[in-house]
């Protein structure tokens, strides 16, 4: 079966990394972003839909899926969420559009949240997916959470001591080991998807993903600080998951957006963490009156 039957696949190129996704439809634009361990792809259940009324553009990160894995700088600099970020607006600004609605997932939602930072001008409105801010997921990182999360702390050590050690598992087993931490089955999952999950772990992008994690323990932590007191001015979507780690650990995710933005709405969703995969009539619903 092919996969976003309809859209065009392609790859632009952007003054850091090399982009790849899939675009296609009619209508106001809207990029969405995936997170980790995943791919672009992970929108393959809304995206047609929203081609209805959008012109979608599903992207890959840098250093996930099939985009390009630049080698890493001594800080993580450039995988910060403010590059992978640069990244999405120049893959936007070539396809034509200096504003857009936005939406992200995982590491995809946290790449929103600095775009809507850093580029205020080109968001109209931002939706951010089962994630609270990066300083607060840090904060909350006890006991149980490292236990839970444990990619976090182990994909943020330095290289290559992370890479070794995914690098040597296989990317079957790795994969269903991961998301099934995060969710009740992978019933929601059609094989041709699992396919490109499974066939997008591989060197480049455990090496482009520990990058991203050793990013947002250190370069991303110190730009959020600095951008403490700062609110958000577009109107921002939070969704999450009622039965993943955000909806478990955290009491009130709406009001921790709400010190960083003006304007938020949202809920819970009857959902794991891939929310857009598991809930994805209830996410559909919500872009579709949200983004109009």
């Amino acid at each position: 079966m092919e996969i976003m039957s309809g859209f065009t696949l392609t790859d632009i190129e952007t003054s850091g990394a090399r982009i790849r996704l899939r675009h296609g439809g009619n209508g106001p634009p809207l990029l969405l972003l995936h997170g980790n361990p995943l791919t672009h792809v992970a929108w393959h259940k809304v995206a047609p839909a929203l081609a209805e009324r959008f012109h979608v553009v599903a992207a890959d990160l840098r250093g996930y899926g099939d985009s390009s894995a630049p080698p890493e700088e001594p800080n993580s600099a450039n995988y910060s969420f403010r590059a992978m970020a640069q990244d999405q607006v120049e893959v936007m600004q070539t396809l034509g559009y200096d504003r857009f609605f936005v939406a992200g997932h995982d590491r995809g939602g946290r790449t929103t949240h600095r775009m809507c930072l850093d580029h205020p001008e080109k968001v109209l409105k931002a939706a951010i997916i089962d994630i609270v801010p990066t300083l607060d997921m840090w904060a909350a990182m006890d006991k149980e959470a490292a236990i839970s999360g444990w990619h976090w702390p182990l994909m943020a050590q330095p290289a290559d001591f992370p890479e070794r050690m995914l690098g040597g598992v296989d990317p079957d087993w790795f994969m269903r080991k991961k998301l099934l931490k995060l969710t009740a089955d992978l019933s929601h999952i059609p094989p041709e998807i699992w396919n490109e999950y499974v066939r997008c772990f591989n060197e480049k992008t455990i090496r482009g993903s520990c990058g991203d994690y050793r990013a947002a323990a250190g370069i991303d932590c110190e730009l959020d600080t600095a951008d403490l007191g700062r609110k958000l001015n577009m109107p921002i979507l939070v969704l999450w998951g009622n039965s993943s780690s955000v909806g478990k650990r955290f009491a009130d995710p709406i009001g921790l957006w709400k010190l960083r933005a003006e304007d938020v709405r949202g809920e819970a969703l009857p959902s794991g963490h891939y929310v857009n995969e598991e809930a994805p009539e209830q996410v559909l619903d919500w872009f579709l009156r949200f983004f109009t």
